[in-house]
């Protein structure tokens, strides 16, 4: 991580988060790499919508953000995958509790079980 982002990061970690997380893609690469390693082409295929461009940034600004490492696979066939970091395994149960916000109004409205 750069010395920048270590003193954006200890001055206010809440402008931190929302900057590693905001863009179109990096939301849902995060919630993806939080299942397991994720490869390049399994996003293409999930954001069906997203560039190839775009989903490059994003990975790109989130390994260095040191949110997600990237792994070259020397197996046939040649890939990448990406993981989360420690950094980024911390982030989940934030990353829950924002999408389980998300949710209120949804639950508001559906029924009472008694």
């Amino acid at each position: 991580m750069t010395t920048t982002a270590n003193n954006t990061l200890a001055e206010c970690p809440k402008e931190y988060l929302l900057k590693l997380l905001t863009g179109k893609w990096k939301p849902c690469i995060f919630r993806y790499a939080t299942e397991g390693p994720v490869r390049f082409g399994q996003m293409v295929k999930l954001l069906p919508e997203a560039t190839r461009q775009g989903l490059t940034n994003a990975l790109r600004e989130l390994e260095e953000s040191n949110i997600l490492e990237r792994k070259v696979i020397k197996l046939k066939p040649l890939h990448v995958e990406y993981h989360l970091t420690e950094l980024g395994l911390e982030f989940i149960p934030i990353f829950k509790a924002v999408e389980a916000l998300h949710l209120l109004p949804v639950r508001k409205n559906q029924p009472q079980h008694s």
